[in-house]
């Protein structure tokens, strides 16, 4: 879908794609990124005004190449140790796409790559970085808690420093505050995620808060929040928020999303806030699986929507 944009200033965008499946149940999810990308995400930022480079794909490890061990690394969290290592690699991609005046568009690859995303933009955020995460889940697991060990749920637990997280080097991320944390759309929680949740200082607007008050009113606040007295933030789009029904090619699906327009309406609030302050530090795109997408339709609403929250606009 076109549309034009309105921005004054134009931001640079250094697209990184992280096609890491590991953290997932269901393998396909690797080729997200390429699928975006055919998506002609390019395109749809040219659109928003943006200046893009695409850095191309990380090296990341293989489930064929990965060793039964790792899956029992770390309690029941499956291939930690390979996770572990694209964390650093990304974070080093994320922070010094930063330092270079650019803002990092990480295409996944499964949600296990928000961790590289979010210790990479905390890098050198004297007053730390806020978290607005556009998903069904919590991804609030620990691989104590995790009923699959999957580490793609994960990834907000791991930053927070939760149970077994505390002190692992390459997750948990201080300056990403708990305070400044915020999850919207949420649908679907474990039992003993649901307690860390309500335990934590994080904010969580659920699918009813959306119904009830409205896309708008749900993300604004949300974007108060996340911005209160922070370097800039980091947005977590994982496609799942949406309903399958608009996105199909995701491995984790749950009915009764957001819908098509309220997404769009999302992260062009996102991209307007932006637009005044320039707090956008990174944002991650993840979740997309074409083996289970039809006519690449879930690769080109996340191109539309990375374009919408860079500023493109549909109306």
């Amino acid at each position: 879908m076109t549309g034009d944009h309105d921005r004054t200033t134009s931001r640079s965008v250094r697209v990184l794609g992280a096609p890491l499946d590991l953290g997932a149940n269901r393998r396909g999810v690797d080729m997200g990124p390429s699928a975006i990308r055919y998506a002609d995400i390019e395109a749809e930022l040219a659109a928003a005004g943006v200046d893009c480079t695409d850095a191309g794909d990380l090296d990341v490890p293989r489930l064929e190449t990965s060793s039964a061990a790792s899956r029992e690394s770390t309690g029941n969290a499956k291939y930690l140790d390979e996770i572990g290592r694209v964390t650093e690699t990304l974070a080093t991609e994320v922070a010094g796409t930063i330092d270079d005046g650019a803002v990092p568009l990480v295409l996944g690859g499964d949600h296990a790559v928000a961790m590289g995303s979010m210790f990479g933009a905390a890098r050198n955020a004297e007053d730390g970085i806020g978290v607005i995460w556009f998903d069904a889940h919590g991804d609030y697991n620990t691989p104590e808690t995790s009923p699959s060990g999957n580490v793609h749920g994960m990834p907000l637990a791991a930053a927070h420093g939760r149970g077994e997280f505390a002190d692992v080097e390459w997750a948990e991320t201080p300056a990403v505050s708990e305070e400044n944390t915020v999850l919207v759309g949420i649908r679907s929680l474990d039992d003993e995620e649901r307690a860390a949740l309500r335990e934590s200082e994080a904010t969580v607007f659920t699918m009813r808060e959306i119904d009830e008050r409205g896309i708008t009113a749900v993300v604004e606040d949300a974007l108060e929040i996340a911005t209160d007295g922070v370097d800039g933030i980091h947005v977590s789009l994982d496609l799942d928020w949406l309903d399958p029904t608009v996105v199909p090619g995701v491995g984790t699906p749950v009915r009764g999303g957001v819908n098509y327009r309220e997404a769009h309406a999302a992260l062009e609030l996102v991209a307007e806030r932006d637009r005044e302050a320039e707090l956008l530090r990174s944002i991650d795109v993840v979740e997309v699986n074409p083996i289970l997408d039809r006519d690449n339709r879930t690769a080109e609403v996340a191109a539309e929507l990375a374009a919408s929250a860079f500023g493109k606009r549909i109306l």
